[in-house]
């Protein structure tokens, strides 16, 4: 391992540079940012159709879908991440993931491609006032001109404020 894989491994911390290198990440925009998340967690990639909203949710989880018999919760992620009032249009879409054998939907702007990145790619993300939690971040993907926000979404998702979606999923 180089020595600045060995560095970015100390700093990441539970996911190792080694974990996650050469992992695909799906692209996905919310606002003017590029997010990243393990393609491995994606089920499918939907387009956004009305949901049926739950009494008593945080306004972030829209409401449940019946996706082939299984009843989803969808979260939108602008509204957990306050990156102002969401908009619905042709290309909003809703990731389907499969967490801890939990099924659930996260709405997005739009997916763009699947990246694969390597150790030397991936930098860890600075201590700053971000959005959400720094404890959601692998780190930052650098690829050419882009940069993109990597999220660990099993640690996200399953976190005490999603917790939620425990409740309304069972």
């Amino acid at each position: 391992m180089s020595e600045s894989a060995q560095i970015n491994a100390q700093i990441l911390g539970a996911k190792s540079t080694a974990d996650i290198a050469g992992n695909e990440f799906l692209a996905f925009t919310l606002g003017k940012e590029e997010y990243g998340i393990d393609i491995l967690k994606v089920q499918e990639i939907r387009g956004y159709e009305a949901v049926t909203r739950i009494a008593n949710a945080p306004e972030f989880v829209k409401g449940v879908v019946n996706l082939r018999g299984i009843i989803v919760p969808i979260v939108d992620m602008r509204i957990k991440f306050n990156l102002g009032e969401p908009t619905y249009d042709q290309f909003t879409v809703v990731i389907i993931l499969n967490i801890g054998g939990r099924v659930m939907g996260m709405v997005v702007d739009s997916v763009s491609d699947v990246i694969t990145l390597s150790a030397e790619q991936i930098k860890p993300a600075p201590e700053m006032g971000t959005a959400f939690n720094t404890d959601y971040l692998i780190g930052l993907g650098t690829l050419d001109e882009r940069m993109l926000i990597l999220i660990d979404i099993d640690k996200l998702m399953s976190s005490t404020e999603m917790g939620l979606i425990e409740k309304i999923a069972a």
